[in-house]
């Protein structure tokens, strides 16, 4: 695999700002006021850590970057060529502004437990602007004229809502893999209603991953032929994630419709055992699939955009 550092490194950087943000909008949307600052699902010490663990891989990413573009090796990595790409490219601009925006983010996650609500979105916002930092870096930051401009505000709201799911994800792992001996009737309650507000705010992130997805594919590819695509590594990438989009698409729709109702009827009926276990086993499989896709996605923004070519 070409450029395996930079891929791994992107990676890595995707999936910690996702989870960053998605989490922190999880408990704005499906959590009550007087149960964010429970240890139902705590974010302070998760936030501090995913925050840390942001500036330290977009700064090991920039090295990276350097080090591919030089061919050599991470350690041997030139300081003055790392300068003038931060200090003389729209890849430095948009690395300062993530740097900037994930120490924002830090100082955010600090503050949570003294002004929870205020920091709460003052860390989305800032997690938000580093998420849209990335498409600065991508096919999209490469486009130019009003297409391009279409394609890059396409692409941030393509990751934005990928994040809310992939967040969702993320927080419900947390509140339904605790073990049965430590989760109340109350908690489990809180869960079930958290599924079904994320059903709602789930269904307009899947809308628009749907149609940011065209625009990006349109405004990259135009309409290629599906012989192409199988021509081409770039293309086989793009049919696997849309194949594990797919995969993602019925899970969800299985959360929404069956297993979702069903821990409804267990907590009444009190027998979540059953309930849970199904929910537990769609969740790993779904978070398999996002975290598969983000790996592809770091990958495929490594690869040139030639469907001809393999």
């Amino acid at each position: 695999m070409d450029n395996l550092p930079v891929i791994a490194i992107r990676f890595a950087l995707y999936a910690d700002l996702m989870v960053l943000a998605g989490v922190t909008a999880f408990t704005l949307y499906a959590l009550k006021p007087e149960e964010r600052g429970t240890a139902l699902l705590p974010l302070a010490k998760p936030a501090l850590i995913l925050s840390l663990l942001g500036l330290l891989l977009s700064g090991a990413g920039m090295i990276a970057l350097v080090a591919a573009m030089m061919g050599t090796s991470l350690w041997a990595a030139d300081a003055s060529v790392i300068g003038e790409i931060v200090t003389q490219s729209a890849i430095g601009s948009a690395w300062v502004v993530r740097m900037v925006a994930v120490a924002i983010a830090l100082v955010a996650a600090l503050a949570l437990g003294r002004s929870p609500h205020l920091a709460r979105y003052w860390l989305l916002a800032s997690t938000a602007v580093a998420i849209a930092t990335l498409v600065w870096t991508g096919h999209a930051g490469a486009t130019e004229g009003w297409t391009g401009t279409l394609h890059r505000l396409s692409d941030i709201v393509h990751m934005l809502a990928a994040a809310v799911w992939i967040g969702g994800i993320a927080a419900f792992a947390w509140l339904l893999f605790q073990p049965m001996a430590h989760q109340s009737d109350a908690q489990i309650r809180i869960a079930h209603r958290a599924l079904e507000q994320f059903s709602r705010v789930g269904t307009l992130a899947v809308g628009l991953i749907v149609l940011t997805g065209l625009i990006n594919s349109l405004s990259l590819m135009g309409l290629p032929h599906p012989d192409t695509l199988f021509a081409s590594r770039y293309g086989k990438l793009l049919l696997i994630k849309l194949g594990l989009f797919a995969a993602m698409l019925v899970l969800a729709s299985a959360n929404c419709w069956r297993l979702t109702p069903t821990l409804g009827a267990a907590i009444e009926q009190d027998d979540l055992a059953h309930a849970l276990r199904g929910l537990r086993q769609s969740l790993v499989l779904e978070s398999s699939a996002a975290l598969t896709i983000l790996a592809l996605v770091a990958w495929l923004g490594t690869l040139e955009l030639a469907i001809a070519k393999g």
